[in-house]
């Protein structure tokens, strides 16, 4: 589990096939941030929770404050991982600890889809982002609810009409975020993961459910 207060950001090393179908590996330089993490310990990167493979002593990137991680077809097509290339800076978090502080909100590394940012405006102190989202995340999203957004924890300031048919959400940003993220590099046209809250989550599947249950009772009527 994670809190969405990203601890530092890495740089991309590489990016590349292995020789298994399906599977990326992903080397990042996370310098002095995992210095005591273990392999197959839980990283995330951008949001993405990943699990840290060893890198052999003999590899090009094996140095320290660099890790490895795989990344499967699902992660590829649900996140923006794939669209990350040498030199890409990004935004990493350790897991919480037993008796960690909640200092964000409970986000679970597990990004839901990606969205568009497409407007980045400044408002003197502080930037407005606005992103564009699935429609299948709007009803999961409510403002002063709480978004993960590339794994930053967010509060949402402004949300689209319930009927707008091109969904989005807005958050504030502070020079605090834009100077110790990567979403102070966010641009127009930019792709972000996005995770909403678990409660959300759940209410929704429980909504479904019930709407679903209450329409067969009414067919068997």
């Amino acid at each position: 589990m994670f809190t969405g207060i990203i601890a530092g950001t890495g740089t991309v090393l590489d990016l590349a096939p292995t020789d298994r179908p399906g599977v990326t590996r992903l080397v990042i330089d996370a310098g002095d941030l995992i210095a005591d993490l273990p392999d197959g310990g839980s990283l995330a990167v951008n949001g993405v929770c990943l699990t840290a493979i060893p890198l052999a002593p003999a590899a090009s990137h094996a140095a320290p404050g660099a890790f490895a991680a795989d990344l499967m077809g699902e992660t590829l097509q649900r996140t923006a991982l794939g669209s990350l290339s040498a030199g890409s800076r990004v935004n990493l978090e350790r897991c919480v600890p037993a008796g960690g502080r909640l200092d964000g909100h409970i986000v679970q590394g597990h990004v839901d889809a990606t969205g568009t940012v497409i407007a980045v405006d400044e408002q003197g102190g502080w930037t407005l982002m606005r992103v564009a989202i699935p429609e299948s995340l709007a009803g999961q999203v409510a403002v002063k609810g709480s978004i993960a957004v590339d794994g930053v924890s967010l509060t949402v300031t402004g949300v689209s009409p319930a009927d707008e048919r091109e969904p989005w959400l807005e958050v504030g940003l502070i020079p605090a975020t834009l100077a110790t993220t990567t979403l102070g590099e966010a641009r127009v046209g930019a792709l972000v993961n996005l995770e909403t809250d678990v409660v959300a989550k759940y209410v929704a599947r429980l909504a479904a459910v019930g709407a679903a249950r209450s329409a067969r009772t009414g067919e068997a009527a």
